[in-house]
């Protein structure tokens, strides 16, 4: 437990820019504070004591403002950044070495009837390793993400998410960035990389505008074919019609 929880402390370490120190995670970091309660209640869930575990998790929750469940699974190298308004249910799962940053929520769904015992059912998000998702976003239902994905901030997740896409909007959608798999060490803050990016809603509006303006000239082509005919056909007296005046 705690080579993990040194773990915890390294990552922190490597991917926030204003930490000075190891003993500053240690007592200024609520983020940190919160993973440490969770390895705790964690354990105690595990070997069923659950009202204890669940006792130590709304423990953290009061301290950090943090809620993760006791019976989440989190692997090494876990981060949350600011973290205020994070909430992790129950069956979520969480790789190695990923990133949340605050108000995020890895978020369940109702189980459906047949779906059993609510409390054997998936109901949560899995998370695979070097995942980063940026504040204000919400991943919901038992859905996965891949590994190296980053959801941009504010974003809504409710499908799976390819390994190394990059994710925004609502719903979010992937975006033509590079994957981050293909850029390693790279570390996209709040999951949004630096690069410019376009956004999905906007893409999609321009898409149906050009349309639009095709099918407006397409529409011109027509009517102007039309009247030709209609000036070459012959009149009931035999006579073609002359060029239309305004009276």
């Amino acid at each position: 437990m705690f080579k993990i929880i040194r773990s915890d402390m390294d990552a922190a370490f490597g991917r926030d820019p204003a930490v000075r120190s190891r003993l500053e995670i240690v007592l200024c970091y609520p983020g940190f504070h919160a993973v440490v309660f969770h390895r705790l209640a964690h354990g105690l869930w595990r070997r069923r004591w659950y009202l204890l575990g669940r006792f130590i998790s709304a423990v953290g929750r009061f301290l950090t403002g943090i809620e993760i469940h006791p019976g989440a699974v989190i692997g090494s190298g876990f981060f949350i950044d600011h973290g205020m308004g994070v909430v992790i249910g129950e069956t979520s799962v969480v790789g190695n070495d990923v990133t949340l940053y605050h108000d995020v929520t890895l978020g369940g769904i109702s189980p459906a009837e047949d779906s059993g015992s609510q409390v054997d059912c998936k109901r949560h998000p899995t998370l695979h390793d070097d995942v980063i998702v940026g504040s204000g976003t919400q991943i919901l239902g038992p859905i996965t993400v891949g590994r190296g994905a980053r959801v941009g901030a504010n974003s809504v997740v409710l499908k799976d998410v390819a390994p190394g896409a990059t994710m925004v909007g609502i719903p979010a959608k992937p975006v033509g960035l590079p994957a981050a798999g293909q850029r390693p060490g790279h570390f996209d803050a709040y999951g949004t990389p630096s690069d410019e990016i376009p956004d999905p809603v906007a893409r999609y509006v321009d898409t149906l505008v050009d349309q639009v303006k095709a099918l407006g000239a397409r529409v011109e082509k027509l009517e102007g074919r039309l009247e030709r005919q209609a000036e070459s056909l012959p009149t009931p007296s035999g006579r073609r019609p002359g060029p239309r005046t305004n009276a």
